[in-house]
Formats: structure tokens, C-alpha cells, sequence
């Protein structure tokens, strides 16, 4: 299985704050997507999405910044990776044109439960 970009991105900020977590130091959206060498904009969106799901808390402002809420510091990375990632099949087996094979095939159900490994695994 391969992250997207945006997932990759997002772990790297997470750890990134985590790190920082410790010092009390909260930094911008700008100097994160620095710190973890990628674009701003690449950054300010996937820092939106990390709010949505409750990890990241953006503080506008004189004594701003970017923090890890509860939820993020003691979330599992798992469950983080699924959110992000949405819900997909390793395989396109139901793609267009579906998979002629998929009425006897059992690699999708192996799949599965290796993709569930992996998160588990986080």
C-alpha cells in the first residue's frame, strides 16, 4: 500500500508538532511546511484536514500557532492513516472495467486483511 502525498505530508507535520509539543512552542502553518520541506499551500491544506479530524488545533493571532490537540497527541497513527486515506481497496477489482476475475478471487480478501495489518500496525 502506498500513502498518498497529502498523508505523508500530514505524518510528517504531525511528528513535527509532536516534537515541538514538548518545548511549548507552537508554530505557523508556514514554518511547519518549512521544517518538513514542503510547499505552504501543500501544508495550509493538509493542516485544515488535521483540524477537521480533531489533531491539530490552529490558533490565530499574537501567540498563535499550530498544536496537537488530546486527540492527536494520543490517537492512534492508524486510525489517523484511514481517515486520510479514506475507505478503498488496495485493488480496483469493482473499477471500470471491473475485474473479470472477481468472482472467484480470493487476493482481494488477502488484501484487506493485510491493509487492516497495517493500520492495526500504526
Amino acid at each position: 500500500m502506498r500513502l498518498t502525498k497529502s498523508t505523508d505530508i500530514a505524518l510528517r507535520i504531525a511528528m513535527r508538532l509532536a516534537v515541538l509539543d514538548d518545548t511549548g512552542d507552537a508554530p505557523t502553518t508556514r514554518e511547519v511546511a518549512s521544517a518538513v520541506d514542503v510547499p505552504y499551500t501543500h501544508a495550509a491544506k493538509v493542516v485544515s484536514k488535521l483540524q477537521h479530524l480533531g489533531a491539530v488545533e490552529a490558533r490565530r493571532g499574537r501567540g498563535g500557532g499550530l498544536t496537537l490537540t488530546a486527540a492527536g497527541r494520543t490517537g492512534s497513527l492508524g486510525r489517523l492513516v484511514r481517515e486520510l486515506e479514506g475507505v478503498g481497496d488496495v485493488v480496483g477489482c469493482e473499477d471500470d472495467p471491473p475485474c473479470p476475475l472477481r468472482g472467484g478471487c480470493r487476493l482481494r480478501g488477502a488484501l484487506r486483511t493485510a491493509q487492516e495489518a497495517f493500520f492495526a500496525s500504526l
